[in-house]
């Protein structure tokens, strides 16, 4: 049993080493040019999601969903957010989108697995080496959770949000 044990942490320390090793002498790929590997995105998106969930307090909205809210928050999201992660009116169009590691999430086709209170965590600190930066050093946590309301429901939104939204546009 006691060779059964050295055995497992030899092959443990074996890999790590290995690990070491192979990311120390530049083995890794690294071009953005390239997409990434099966592993590599599960590893990271796991990563990601696991890291929001244990850091982002899971508190109630204090924007109410109305759709006055949700009209204000589309604005804030068609002005800030959209450019990377789709247009209402064309969402799956987006070259920004594909050029990125990891790839842009794109609310109006896919929507989100998050909850309001992660979205608000994720627009307020932004996720390291995503392209994703920090809101929250120059918007207010009011216009973040606004937005929140919005991107987690932006899959179900209210005809009279959608016509709301679309209106500005067609007097362009």
């Amino acid at each position: 049993m006691k060779n059964f044990f050295f055995g497992v942490l030899a092959t443990l320390l074996t890999l790590l080493l290995g690990a070491f090793v192979y990311l120390r002498l530049g083995c890794a790929e690294v071009r953005g040019d390239l997409p990434a590997s099966r592993w590599e995105t599960a590893l990271t998106n796991s990563a990601v999601h696991a890291s929001v969930r244990r850091s982002a307090p899971e508190i109630p909205n204090p924007v109410d969903p109305t759709e006055e809210n949700l009209i204000a928050g589309g604005a804030i999201y068609l002005d800030a957010c959209s450019g990377c992660h789709g247009d209402l009116a064309k969402p799956d169009v987006n070259d920004i989108a594909h050029s990125l590691y990891p790839p842009v999430p794109q609310f109006p086709r896919v929507g989100t697995e998050y909850t309001e209170a992660q979205i608000f965590w994720i627009a307020k600190h932004g996720l390291r080496r995503t392209g994703m930066f920090a809101n929250g050093k120059w918007e207010s946590d009011q216009r973040l959770w606004t937005a929140a309301a919005f991107i987690k429901r932006i899959r179900a939104l209210p005809p009279a949000v959608l016509q709301a939204l679309a209106a500005p546009k067609s007097g362009k």
